[in-house]
């Protein structure tokens, strides 16, 4: 099944005195076939050469396709000055609600109008596991 819109994000950058990287919390509103909020934290490194990798957990919680509940999105991205690389999943086992089961990619589409998301998914019942 697919499930599209677009979300907004703000990022609130935090000290982290325990190793060399950048620390964010994010905060995301999402619209359309998803609706709800994501918050989660993320880490990041960036090189002197315009390289990047970061990595979060962001939990997600309110509607897909109108069945109430949540999941957990794993955010890994790899950047360079040319290209990036991103690879958004949800985590197995995180559904909770009506979303018990959930499992799928999320794709995040940027563009001069804002961002958007497609996201790919499947749900099967514990119980037929």
């Amino acid at each position: 099944m697919k499930a599209t819109g677009n979300f907004d994000i703000t990022m609130d950058p935090q000290t982290d005195d325990v190793a060399p990287v950048g620390r964010i919390v994010i905060n995301k509103k999402y619209r359309g076939d998803l609706c709800g909020s994501g918050i989660g934290q993320m880490i990041s490194k960036r090189t002197e050469d315009g390289h990047a990798a970061y990595a979060a957990i962001e939990e997600f919680t309110g509607t897909l396709h109108g069945k109430s509940g949540g999941f957990t999105l794993l955010h890994q991205g790899l950047m360079s000055p040319d290209s990036q690389q991103l690879n958004i999943q949800i985590v197995d086992g995180s559904g909770h609600g009506e979303l018990v089961g959930i499992r799928g990619i999320l794709e995040i589409i940027q563009s001069q109008q804002g961002h958007s998301y497609q996201l790919s998914f499947e749900v099967s019942s514990p119980l037929t596991e």
